[in-house]
């Protein structure tokens, strides 16, 4: 039986700076991308810089999918009850950075590992605790959305 006194839960649409924050606050969220005909969403950690998401990944099929269609989503959220969430989604392109043939500006290389170091610092180094993830490419934050609920 439910509580007669339980509120409605109030959503609401967030602003440019709202949605920046969120992605600034947190450095894991879900790529989606098309491959093979379908939609696939996979977990990624990334670091937000100015108007670029940077990540990092392993070789294989979502690379080769992201190769031939970078227009990506990407979405962040933070979950603290059913009614009290708060979530960003950013639509943009891929742009690879290393680890793909034709990736290869040493400039910005330097740049992204410096970036990507913010979270890990052994990012890249023989530390390196996912060494295998050597293709880093960084996604444009073309456009942004973002939702809360609050109960």
């Amino acid at each position: 039986m439910g509580d007669a006194r339980m509120r409605t839960p109030t959503f609401r649409e967030l602003d440019n700076d709202e949605c920046v924050d969120v992605l600034r606050r947190n450095h894991y969220g879900r790529i989606a991308f098309t491959q093979d005909d379908r939609v696939d969403v996979e977990p990624i950690h990334y670091v937000l810089d100015g108007e670029w998401l940077y990540l990092r990944t392993s070789a294989g099929s979502k690379v080769a999918s992201l190769r031939h269609e970078p227009w990506v989503a990407f979405e962040v959220d933070e979950v603290r009850a059913p009614f009290d969430w708060t979530s960003v989604v950013v639509k943009g392109t891929v742009y690879f950075i290393s680890g793909v043939p034709g990736a290869d500006d040493p400039d910005l290389i330097e740049k992204a590992v410096e970036v990507l170091r913010r979270l890990i610092p052994e990012t890249m180094t023989p530390r390196d605790p996912t060494p295998s993830r050597n293709v880093i490419l960084r996604i444009s934050c073309n456009e942004l959305h973002g939702r809360a609920s609050q109960p």
